[in-house]
């Protein structure tokens, strides 16, 4: 098989012939293959974790930069996450049912973590993107599944009523899982519009602060939740803003693999900072060296 990405991409090659053969004949291989994995704890010997997020396509956002299909292809995303988890820095991934059921049939979550995504019902683009409806994970198939934590997109736009939807729901979500003892993972953006109407995050300090204090009041438990938050000018504010803990995301995949590092290695100091959930930026790294931006992005956290 060949993508368009292939270049740098080491050859993992797993058994894609037999991973589409036990779905169609042998469904109960999933729930066996979850009540089978070995678990361990959120975070790692020195207190940090490092997750690869792929939960990008169910919600129609293939693109990375100017390449509007990247992860179109799924054989190559699994490759590509595969090659992650092979660098056992890796704690874990946060997916869809469908990433993480076809990398449990692989043998690739073994002693990781399994972050299931709940709210993927805001799709790119469309004219209800701001109403995000749990249409991946619930508590109670995460709790099934054995899953390990449910991540929540928490977009806020005061000007659209699809928001009000999005926060009832998400905690509900949080009161969930807490009383599940499952890690409740909330991204919040406050989102602004554009002259064309366009969405896009509003990323100065000011606005993450304000995402960071209403995330942080979601659901009738605090005891699970954690926040996943992008790197912006006057991180100490945003971090002084907040009790909980919380892991860095990736970000665009403008800038070069070094300038990303060296943005996540500021923040990681900062207090109450436990690590980083990244996806296309070491997923689809500008030179396309997934091993090496994975390796970049683990040796933070040593």
């Amino acid at each position: 098989m060949t993508t368009q990405f292939s270049r740098a991409v080491t050859p993992v090659r797993p058994a894609f012939d037999e991973l589409r053969h036990t779905r169609a004949t042998d469904p109960g291989a999933i729930a066996r293959a979850a009540a089978a994995r070995p678990r361990r704890p959120l975070l790692g010997p020195n207190g940090t974790v490092l997750i690869v997020a792929a939960d990008h396509p169910a919600r129609g956002a293939l693109s990375v930069g100017d390449r509007p299909m990247a992860m179109a292809d799924r054989y190559s995303l699994l490759e590509r996450l595969l090659i992650c988890l092979a660098n056992p820095r890796v704690d874990g991934v946060l997916a869809t049912a469908d990433i993480i059921d076809d990398l449990l049939l692989l043998g690739a979550l073994d002693g990781r973590l399994a972050i299931g995504s709940m709210n993927r019902g805001g799709l790119a683009g469309a004219v209800f993107e701001l109403d995000d409806r749990i249409t991946g994970y619930d508590t109670a198939s995460l709790v099934a599944g054995q899953l390990d934590g449910g991540k929540l997109l928490v977009r806020v736009d005061p000007s659209d009523p699809g928001t009000a939807a999005t926060l009832q729901a998400a905690g509900r979500a949080v009161t969930e899982l807490a009383a599940a003892g499952l890690m409740a993972m909330l991204e919040p953006f406050w989102m602004m519009r554009g002259a064309d109407g366009g969405l896009g995050h509003d990323l100065s300090t000011e606005a993450v602060i304000r995402s960071v204090a209403v995330a942080s009041g979601l659901g009738g438990r605090s005891s699970h939740t954690w926040l996943k938050l992008p790197v912006v000018p006057g991180m100490e504010r945003v971090m002084a803003a907040t009790t909980l803990p919380t892991v860095i995301l990736g970000g665009d995949n403008t800038s070069s693999t070094e300038e990303r590092v060296d943005s996540w290695g500021r923040a990681l100091e900062l207090p109450g900072v436990r690590g980083l959930v990244v996806g296309r930026a070491l997923l689809y790294p500008p030179d396309d060296d997934v091993a090496g931006a994975v390796a970049a992005a683990a040796a933070l956290l040593r």
